[in-house]
């Protein structure tokens, strides 16, 4: 590998290596099994070491929910607060895990986690359901967390239904809260790629299938999870990429000619010498000289991976700037937007925000807040405010313009992060519409 190459973009060389690994999340309510479903998935697959084992060891007895709830307040509390991410690898398929935590108050980490997400599995844990009974409530934040991987684009959702083992009639349970999964899921839009019964805690499903166990003869939620594909890349879009690190002058006038690299990850399209390029927010322009990989071999890259571009001449780039496609939506001051509010505070009208987009921040102000979500009923209900955990639907005006675009057409285009200018609090992911 080039010694020249400097540790920003050393850090983004793993990308084609995880081009064919699955991302993917553990979410919903609070105590549902998460850390131990991913502890199981990493025994069981023959993902951990011995002394990692018993590092985990609890009255003679190994809690599998250790191996991803690694801070001291996590263990103490038995609650995960942060993302933790782990990496394994089957004959099939490699895996990059979050382990979101289930909590209300760290929402805003279950939002990150999922926005680059390739799936993710929702748990559900039967004990908490009234599970003989065929029209059953599902939690509130089941259905928060549903909605919010929906809204997110997640690809592929899957639903385990998990602690079936602690039941008296694990089968009557997994049809009926199967049953209320699949009206939720047919009034909120969602497609789910499966759903499947499993025990973490006695690995039922989850690595092997349990034949005939609950009623259920599929796969196994591992086997479910292999088969699942990666997020395409929005490469039929119009180039995009927020510049994240500017490289000065390099002495490697084979590769930069001389001239300043930008780098980034391309977030929509494809990008090769040649073609022109425009700069946000002052309007210059200019044609790509050069395109580098991440190990600075001279190539076109794709939505998805990260670049570094060379123009044909000097142009004022900073961190923060983004290259476009000139045939790229014009960049505009007042955005409309789903939001997942995550503060403390309530989002009202009149309220100002530092709003990131890409690697850009600008002022932000909150003009209209135009409805709530009701996750019960999923109707849009007139509002004046959002409290924390709410979803719903703002207008804000921009103190400068952002090139944006709906989110349905580009996440990372079509995304911003809302943070309290006071307490410097991630306040709010918002969607564009």
């Amino acid at each position: 590998m080039n010694a020249s190459v400097s540790p920003a973009v050393l850090a983004a060389v793993q990308d084609e290596e995880h081009a064919a690994a699955l991302r993917f999340i553990t979410c919903g309510s609070v105590d549902d099994g998460k850390s131990t479903l991913i502890g199981r998935l990493l025994v069981d697959s023959q993902a951990v070491l011995q002394d990692q084992l018993a590092g985990v060891q609890r009255a003679g007895a190994t809690d599998l929910a250790l191996l991803t709830d690694g801070l001291s307040a996590e263990r103490e509390q038995g609650i995960t607060i942060d993302v933790a991410y782990r990496y394994f690898a089957t004959a099939g398929r490699k895996f990059i895990i979050g382990d979101a935590p289930g909590h209300e108050q760290y929402t805003r980490n279950m939002v990150t986690a999922a926005s680059s997400a390739d799936a993710a599995v929702v748990l559900v844990d039967a004990t908490k359901l009234r599970w003989a009974d065929a029209g059953l409530a599902l939690l509130p934040q089941t259905r928060r967390h549903s909605l919010l991987v929906h809204l997110l684009r997640v690809p592929s959702v899957v639903f385990a239904i998990n602690k079936l083992d602690a039941v008296e009639q694990p089968e009557l349970a997994f049809r009926n809260i199967a049953g209320a999964l699949a009206t939720f899921c047919e009034a909120a839009g969602i497609t789910a790629r499966a759903v499947v019964p499993i025990s973490a805690l006695e690995g039922f499903n989850v690595v092997q299938p349990t034949p005939g166990w609950a009623g259920y003869t599929g796969a196994s939620l591992l086997q479910v999870l292999e088969s699942l594909p990666a997020a395409a890349a929005e490469t039929a879009q119009a180039f995009a990429l927020p510049v994240q690190w500017v490289e000065k002058f390099s002495g490697s006038a084979d590769t930069s000619q001389g001239r300043r690299v930008f780098w980034g990850r391309v977030a929509t399209g494809t990008v090769k010498p040649g073609q022109p390029v425009r700069v946000m927010p002052s309007g210059q322009t200019a044609v790509v000289a050069q395109v580098l990989d991440t190990v600075r071999r001279p190539r076109d890259v794709a939505a998805g991976h990260s670049a570094g571009i060379v123009l044909d001449r000097e142009v004022d780039v900073s961190r923060g700037d983004w290259l476009l496609a000139p045939e790229a939506p014009e960049a505009v001051r007042e955005v409309s937007g789903t939001i997942a509010w995550l503060d403390d505070e309530p989002l009202v009208a009149g309220r100002a925000y530092w709003a990131l987009h890409g690697h850009r921040w600008v002022k932000a102000k909150v003009r209209r807040v135009v409805h709530r979500l009701d996750i019960h009923t999923l109707a849009e209900e007139d509002a004046t405010q959002l409290e924390r955990n709410a979803i719903g639907h703002v207008e804000l005006v921009l103190q400068e313009p952002l090139a944006t675009r709906p989110y349905t057409q580009a996440r990372r285009p079509g995304s911003l992060v809302l943070v309290d200018t006071a307490s410097h609090r991630t306040a709010g992911a918002v969607l564009v519409r």
